[in-house]
């Protein structure tokens, strides 16, 4: 231990000896305040630099005609051509119709099933650990393995999701396609992104159950009110703002949600499971319209932004009553 002290001193001893006298008064005249400030600058200029400045780009290329696969073309700006363009395009209203039916359900079915199994987990029965566990895992899968993997439970001939719903509801498994019908995609894509991240949901309601003090039931049992009132009248309104913070969480990642669908129907069959996200892909990457697709990508943040803030407000009042 000694060794050590004697070594980290004579170090810093080194250090100070070649500092010079200058500097050392600039620091030592320095508050602690601009001593935290001149730790942090850097890390902060970093991260302006990798998240300001391709947002910048991003905004000055969605003005122009720009195609990456042409980087040595003439570059001409147009305006607001691009982003008219998209907001009277009706395929692209269409594929904002999917986003939305995509994001509202799974935001309904992952709220009811997250505080549904919070609400019995947090009940502590025999064995709770373990089946804790066992949920929570497809939500510590990657999307890409999920993907994958439930593309080949969807298969008709080989899938075993064909055989299990013939099993309980008699249908020939070979009657219908889960990723191949133009009726049952959209719901395909809904149902593995509810198997995913229904356990994520839970667990901010379990926060949210554990955080209510037991004295509260304690007096609400001494006022003679039933299971169902105190659940109404305390559950609820408690848990409520953890339940708004699932719904804020779950609706940005879905929002722009990308990686599973692709993989799972890549957007198909047709467009019927064609995501907003899937959309500015083909525009960026296969299409090579690098300022149209810029203007997308600036039109889908901002709808996310001004939806997120607009919910932190609501959020804010709930949380304040």
């Amino acid at each position: 231990m000694s060794l050590t002290a004697d070594s980290t001193r004579s170090l810093a001893d080194r250090v100070a000896a070649t500092t010079p006298a200058p500097m050392m008064r600039r620091v030592r005249g320095l508050s602690d305040r601009s001593l935290a400030w001149l730790f942090i600058a850097p890390v902060m200029v970093l991260l302006l630099a990798i998240n300001i400045f391709p947002l910048i780009w991003t905004i000055r290329l969605s003005f122009t005609n720009y195609k990456s696969n042409l980087p040595n073309a003439a570059l001409r700006w147009i305006g607001l051509a691009n982003y008219n363009d998209i907001l009277t395009d009706d395929d692209i209203w269409a594929r904002m119709q999917t986003t939305a039916h995509f994001v509202i359900w799974t935001i309904v079915l992952q709220v009811l099933l997250g505080f549904g199994l919070a609400f019995l987990i947090n009940k502590k029965f025999r064995g709770h650990a373990f089946w804790t566990t066992a949920i929570l895992l497809p939500m510590m899968l990657s999307p890409a393995v999920v993907g994958n993997f439930w593309t080949f439970l969807f298969q008709p001939q080989i899938g075993l999701f064909n055989y299990v719903v013939s099993f309980f509801t008699g249908i020939d498994p070979h009657s219908f396609q889960m990723i191949g019908d133009v009726r049952l995609a959209p719901w395909t894509i809904v149902l593995v992104d509810t198997w995913m991240w229904t356990p994520y949901v839970m667990l901010i309601c379990l926060a949210g159950l554990r955080s209510i003090p037991e004295d509260i039931y304690e007096a609400a049992e001494v006022d003679r009110a039933s299971a169902w009132r105190q659940f109404w009248t305390i559950t609820v309104p408690m848990v409520l703002p953890f339940l708004m913070l699932a719904v804020l969480f779950r609706g940005i990642e879905n929002f722009k949600m990308f990686d599973m669908v692709n993989l799972l129907t890549s957007g198909g069959p047709g467009s019927t499971t064609e995501l907003a996200s899937i959309t500015l892909k083909r525009e960026a990457f296969e299409k090579w319209r690098t300022g149209y697709s810029s203007a997308f990508a600036i039109i889908l943040f901002v709808t996310i932004f001004g939806a997120a803030n607009v919910y932190v407000k609501a959020l804010k009042r709930v949380k304040q009553r």
